[in-house]
């Protein structure tokens, strides 16, 4: 351990920050490093073991402050690798009255954003995708899975489902969905969308680079043709750190 973690993980720098349990000094001490940067952006901090050797408190104290930190998103934990300081979140705001793509928001944002592909396939319809898309059992449907990412910064899972009929072969699909139904003359012009909050298993708290249990927001998004058959069916899992919703609302006549 070098000599400024030795003094940032003193119990002298301990007890100036402040009144209150051990843990909640130490915590203390580990946001103020933050702040003040002497811990930065993808440091990772050395194995609790040390911690409390060097702070002279247990490790169920270090435990314990690291716990609240990676709870309130300053801290995550690696699998394997340790514990390292988070990134900070910038909020991106989406309104919900306009229909549009990723790709087509961020770059209006200026944002530079990508995807990365999880999964793209053909595969007989699921229960829910005949009911919600119309589909008949003997029918294929196209899956679409990617990683939504801005500025590095994983945001969104999105799991989407079109009928085989309007996208026969989902390998087409280079950036934009929007895009390449709109090629095919079958891009939507309204959708239905419902938001719940959930908290983030393991599979999707790593590739959105959270703590487990984190807070997100599930979405579900059914899109339709103008003629009223459905053509999209998408699931979507988003941090509840990084992305706001706002919907604008008209006050009706009294």
């Amino acid at each position: 351990m070098t000599e400024d973690l030795t003094r940032l993980f003193s119990p002298e720098r301990m007890l100036a920050s402040g009144t209150g349990p051990l843990y909640v000094k130490l915590r203390r001490s580990l946001e103020d490093a933050v702040r003040a940067g002497a811990l930065r952006q993808g440091d990772a901090l050395p194995a609790e073991r040390d911690i409390a050797e060097y702070a002279s408190v247990s490790r169920v104290t270090v435990r314990k402050a690291i716990d609240d930190l990676v709870a309130d998103g300053l801290l995550v934990r690696r699998h394997g690798s340790g514990t390292f300081v988070s990134r900070p979140v910038s909020k991106v705001e989406q309104s919900l009255s306009q229909l549009t793509s990723f790709t087509e928001d961020m770059a209006r944002r200026g944002i530079k954003a990508r995807s990365e592909w999880l999964h793209k396939g053909i595969h007989t319809p699921s229960p829910d995708e005949m009911m919600i898309l119309g589909l008949a059992a003997d029918t294929k449907v196209s899956r679409l899975s990617r990683l939504r990412i801005a500025e590095d910064q994983p945001l969104a899972i999105e799991h989407a489902s079109v009928s085989g009929e309007f996208l026969p072969d989902p390998a087409t699909v280079t950036t934009s969905l929007y895009a390449e139904l709109e090629r095919r003359q079958v891009r939507p012009v309204r959708a239905v969308q419902r938001i719940s909050a959930t908290n983030m298993k393991e599979a999707d708290a790593s590739l959105l680079d959270v703590p487990v249990g984190a807070a997100g927001l599930s979405i579900e998004r059914i899109s339709y043709l103008a003629s009223g058959r459905a053509v999209e069916f998408t699931r979507s899992l988003y941090r509840g750190d990084a992305y706001d919703f706002v919907a604008e609302l008209t006050i009706g006549p009294s």
